[in-house]
């Protein structure tokens, strides 16, 4: 029995095969490198020491993912193909609602017809849109801000409703925080194809001098600071907690969701002034006007995914700034 990892190159897909590889999971990964590189295939595979089956091609596509399942023992699957950026989303939303519900459609359709329904789904804090208070729970009113949260919540609704329909699905919709840090191999990290949509590129950047100064959205927040809160958590904690959903649909059925975040809210100067002091190294940075729809603070109660997933996050503030800095040293050496 094999797992299927959709988007299996890209920054938390890549991390989390190497979790299941790591874990004794046999893999099967597609992946069609719109935000990722190819050579992430043989690092994985080099950080693992293991093999696995790749298959370059697009979710959207029915033939590619028939096939798929035709030739494997898929047993689960974990969905984290789909297009990401907010600000795109908002420019551009028909290319979001397209990609990513057609390519959840089609994955769905493909894994009823093999009678595999077991999935993972890759969702987002966003869903949440403005909470009313803090520390966010998974049983908060639900709704978005942006087209890339809205095909979340959509796709959330939809396996919502394919679990009513039948409920010998096993499905886990796990809400992520924000994800930083990196492989302490310093072979995987965050790497996109397009402008960043995070804060931690920004900082490496300009750490590296690729950018000259990092831009402070804000700085008269209702934070200890001023700067917005966020609940950063390192990516290697957040793949191991996809290992804990994989046990999890693979042992009963059902539909729940978890919030995947330290609970811990950290403000952009907490991470600019960490970022330095833990790599010795100047990062400049100005204040500049608050981004529109941007609020003071979030971060998760992440109880509920400790109780029923056996999971809580490991790594501080200190090995998220330590390995992101690690990568982005060992990329440019490359």
């Amino acid at each position: 029995m094999k797992i299927l990892v959709t988007g299996g190159t890209g920054y938390i897909g890549s991390h989390t095969c190497v979790e299941l590889l790591s874990a004794g999971y046999e893999i099967v990964v597609i992946d069609n490198f719109s935000n990722s590189k190819r050579d992430v295939v043989d690092k994985i595979k080099m950080i693992t020491n293991k093999d696995f089956t790749f298959y370059e091609g697009d979710c959207c596509d029915k033939d590619i993912l028939t096939k798929m399942f035709d030739k494997n023992d898929i047993g689960a699957v974990i969905h984290f193909a789909g297009f990401k950026a907010v600000g795109e989303s908002v420019n551009e939303p028909l290319k979001y609602y397209r990609n990513n519900l057609d390519s959840t459609i089609t994955l769905l359709e493909v894994m009823k017809e093999h009678g595999c329904k077991k999935i993972v789904f890759s969702s987002s804090a966003t869903v949440y849109g403005k909470p009313d208070s803090l520390p966010i729970k998974e049983d908060f009113p639900l709704s978005t801000t942006n087209p890339y949260g809205t095909t979340k919540l959509m796709i959330e609704d939809i396996l919502r409703d394919l679990y009513k329909s039948d409920n010998t699905w096993s499905i886990a919709l796990l809400r992520y925080f924000n994800p930083i840090g990196a492989h302490t191999s310093g072979l995987i990290g965050e790497n996109p194809n397009d402008i960043p949509n995070n804060l931690m590129p920004y900082i490496v950047k300009v750490a590296t001098g690729e950018l000259e100064i990092l831009s402070v959205f804000g700085n008269d927040y209702d934070t200890k600071d001023g700067t917005g809160v966020r609940d950063y958590i390192h990516v290697v904690d957040l793949s191991k907690g996809h290992i804990k959903a994989i046990e999890k649909v693979l042992s009963e059925s059902g539909i729940d969701a978890y919030n995947l975040g330290t609970g811990n809210g950290y403000s952009v100067l907490e991470i600019v002034n960490t970022f330095m002091k833990v790599n010795g190294v100047d990062v400049k940075y100005k204040i500049v006007d608050r981004r529109p729809g941007d609020i003071d603070a979030c971060f998760a109660d992440p109880s509920y995914a400790k109780e029923k997933l056996n999971w809580e996050a490991t790594l501080g503030i200190e090995d998220m700034c330590r390995d992101s800095y690690n990568y982005v040293k060992n990329v440019k050496e490359d």
